[in-house]
């Protein structure tokens, strides 16, 4: 195959049925037919000589040989997308683009509304799509392109993917109002001891395993008693204002989380390492204009 007899389109064509899992949608993401977007599908899998797609009900399924070779192709587009980009034609208010970011509930709450409100001023046609991803499928969701941004805790990934620090919180401790067990003088701070003799809330998207307060108690040879393990923030500041139960979460989340439910707030009773977060991105996307004025409003944003 050589590239001087190859169509570049048809490689968008290939992205967008992988992306969109339907020839029906992906001719709409693509503004052509369904009779040209199955004519460039023919032409891949003859260039190919592979069927690259399998229908299976409604569904078009990438075959083995199309999974291995998704990754090259996504970077491939984000770099000829960008090198197009590199002039001083770039500007937000004229740019139609969609991004795709990874974004646990804790940033969700706290940086969509900024972000929003700064993309209407400023590139209307810019629009997000927040996704939640594991940890473990960073590195490989940015490299295919299937993330365009990720904010999480530092985690250890290759020299592909960039990382900047954008914030650092505290942990904190919430608890109803009037909890018969939390200090009762003004300035009395709570005690290691009174917070380990209580039961507590974990909020984790996972079925099993620790929070991050878990690992510093560890550390210290300290166990607490989890009571109840959910999923969310908001629902775990409700079941805190209803009962006894304890709850330890980011300080700068639970200003938003617990403003309507307005528990007790105390710090953490024991010296911990500032909780970081880092804004994560594909170095193929270092000099694409879109991407670098995103990831400014984000830096901003954070870093007010």
């Amino acid at each position: 195959m050589h590239l001087s007899r190859t169509d570049l389109n048809l490689f968008v064509v290939l992205d967008a049925i992988y992306s969109q899992g339907s020839i029906t949608r992906a001719s709409q993401v693509l503004n052509l037919s369904q009779p040209a977007l199955s004519h460039a599908l023919a032409r891949l899998r003859t260039m190919f000589d592979d069927p690259l797609f399998v229908r299976q009900g409604a569904a078009m399924v990438p075959t083995p040989f199309t999974r291995g070779i998704i990754t090259q192709v996504r970077q491939g587009l984000q770099l000829f997308e960008a090198s197009l980009q590199t002039d001083q034609s770039f500007h937000p208010s004229q740019t139609q683009r969609r991004f795709h970011l990874g974004l646990r509930d804790v940033f969700e709450a706290t940086i969509l509304p900024p972000l929003v409100q700064k993309i209407s001023e400023q590139a209307p046609g810019i629009t997000i799509a927040s996704v939640r991803v594991d940890r473990r499928e960073i590195e490989t969701a940015l490299s295919s392109g299937d993330l365009d941004m990720v904010l999480e805790v530092p985690i250890p990934l290759s020299n592909q993917i960039r990382q900047q620090r954008v914030s650092r919180d505290r942990l904190i401790v919430l608890s109803r109002k009037g909890h018969p067990q939390m200090p009762k003088k003004k300035n009395q701070v709570l005690a290691l001891d009174t917070y380990l003799q209580q039961a507590h809330v974990l909020v984790s998207s996972r079925r099993q395993g620790v929070g991050l307060e878990d690992f510093e108690l560890n550390r210290e040879g300290l166990r607490r008693q989890i009571s109840l393990r959910c999923q969310h923030y908001f629902a775990a500041c409700r079941v805190v204002s209803e009962t006894d139960l304890l709850l330890t979460m980011p300080e700068q989340y639970a200003s938003i989380a617990n403003a309507q439910f307005m528990n007790r707030i105390d710090p953490f009773p024991l010296a911990t390492q500032p909780i970081d977060a880092h804004l994560y991105w594909h170095s193929s996307a270092d000099n694409d204009p879109a991407n670098s004025w995103l990831r400014e409003q984000l830096l901003n944003l954070m870093h007010p």
